[in-house]
């Protein structure tokens, strides 16, 4: 009986890690949906790319630094100490922190590592249309090795943060919003795109080249997040956590609908028309909104958070761009990050975590991960130009970057 639940947990979670997995292809999609259609074939490199330096360096050093056999400076830096398995050319069982687990280890680490490419894709999407292709993966390699593993740690890890009482189940805090800091670190470096603001400091539409597959971007991230938030239950092979699942589930995708709804009336209410781009803010606002916490809520409580999160994302991207000049193409930081401090803030509605410790996840992991990302690339930017220059960008980064056009048809 034993065997058989291991073997059942061990395959939901390799299942679960698929679905994540297939976020990527997710967030490759919306964003090659929302980029002009001459920087389309170098977002789909980027992402190709830093998901798979995401699996390397977490496999290298990301785990060990998460997941650590002990700690030291009371729980705010891990100790890798004898546990750096590669060094000693232990095999994976034995890499990270010794656990009791009801499913295999390599499964653990496979569920693990795509949450990791998860957060890195937020930054892709935010630096959009002028980053170049070199620097960009220089950064992934800092934040998938080290920056995200060090504030994962204290959530997930066993570090100060879950010690203290914080609460982030499925990490609207360690994923979401520490991708977003890290995409604003980037793009306070970057700068906007060439013409997105003029000289009297008015916002330029530049539209996307496809909606269709920013759309289907977006249905493939709904799918993909009952991967995200239902694999972090963990297991399914007793009752209790089986309709726990269920709960999860259902509230995940509850809220996804409650900030479509939201958006939707937003938009035709200020603008008269329902636009297609905030409704697929919305359903990501959703989704983050109720990471945090998604089995606690009703699932009329759920269609809540992630209503509020449809309006918080609504208000922010018109605020960071219009009056912060912030250039995020596919709103990035606004649903991840911001949305994402609403779904940490929103736990305690309903549940009983503490509000002040979750008031302390989002300074931890938003500021030390903007700290860190920054210094990260201000070092890259001095060592090459992160920023593709006016002419490349004039001819398109699929040109300058790649070589391959995505639409050699149209010019």
């Amino acid at each position: 009986m034993e065997e058989i639940k291991f073997a059942l947990d061990t395959f939901y979670a390799i299942m679960a890690g698929a679905l994540v997995m297939w976020m990527a292809a997710g967030f490759t999609m919306l964003e090659a949906g929302l980029v002009q259609k001459k920087d389309v074939s170098e977002i789909v490199t980027k992402n190709l790319g830093l998901y798979s330096i995401a699996c390397i360096m977490y496999l290298a050093c990301g785990f060990v630094l998460m997941y650590p056999g002990g700690a030291m400076i009371e729980g705010v830096l891990p100790s890798i100490g004898s546990s750096w398995g590669l060094s000693t050319a232990m095999p994976l069982e034995e890499i990270g922190m010794e656990y009791g687990m009801d499913y295999s280890q390599q499964a653990d680490f496979f569920f693990q590592v795509v949450f990791v490419a998860t957060a890195m894709s937020i930054v892709s999407g935010a630096v959009a249309g002028r980053m170049k292709l070199l620097p960009f993966f220089l950064f992934a390699i800092i934040l998938t090795g080290f920056i995200y593993p060090i504030q994962g740690y204290w959530n997930w890890g066993g570090g100060f943060l879950s010690s203290g009482g914080y609460s982030d189940y499925a990490g609207s805090g360690t994923v979401h919003l520490c991708g977003a800091a890290a995409a604003l670190a980037v793009v306070t470096v970057l700068g906007p795109r060439k013409g997105k603001y003029g000289f009297d400091g008015t916002s330029n539409a530049m539209p996307g080249s496809n909606i269709p597959i920013a759309a289907l971007g977006a249905w493939i991230l709904w799918l993909g997040w009952f991967g995200f938030n239902g694999g972090s239950e963990l297991i399914v092979s007793d009752e209790a956590s089986a309709i726990a699942v269920s709960q999860v589930f259902m509230n995940t995708n509850m809220a996804a609908a409650g900030g479509v709804v939201a958006t939707l009336m937003l938009s035709l209410g200020f603008t008269g028309k329902m636009d297609v781009t905030m409704a697929i803010n919305g359903a990501i606002a959703g989704l983050v909104a109720i990471t945090a916490g998604p089995s606690a809520p009703t699932g009329g409580a759920a269609v809540l958070i992630g209503a509020v999160g449809g309006v918080i994302v609504y208000f922010s991207i018109l605020y960071l761009d219009k009056s912060l000049k912030i250039d995020d193409p596919v709103g990035a930081i606004s649903a991840h990050g911001v949305v994402g401090i609403w779904g940490i803030m929103a736990v305690p509605l309903t549940s009983d975590a503490s509000l002040l410790w979750q008031f302390y996840g989002v300074l931890a992991i938003g500021g030390f991960t903007y700290v860190a990302s920054l210094v990260t690339i201000y070092a890259i930017n001095s060592l090459m130009s992160i920023r593709a220059t006016d002419e490349e960008q004039d001819v398109g980064l699929d040109v300058s970057e790649v070589g391959v056009e995505a639409y050699p048809e149209f010019k």
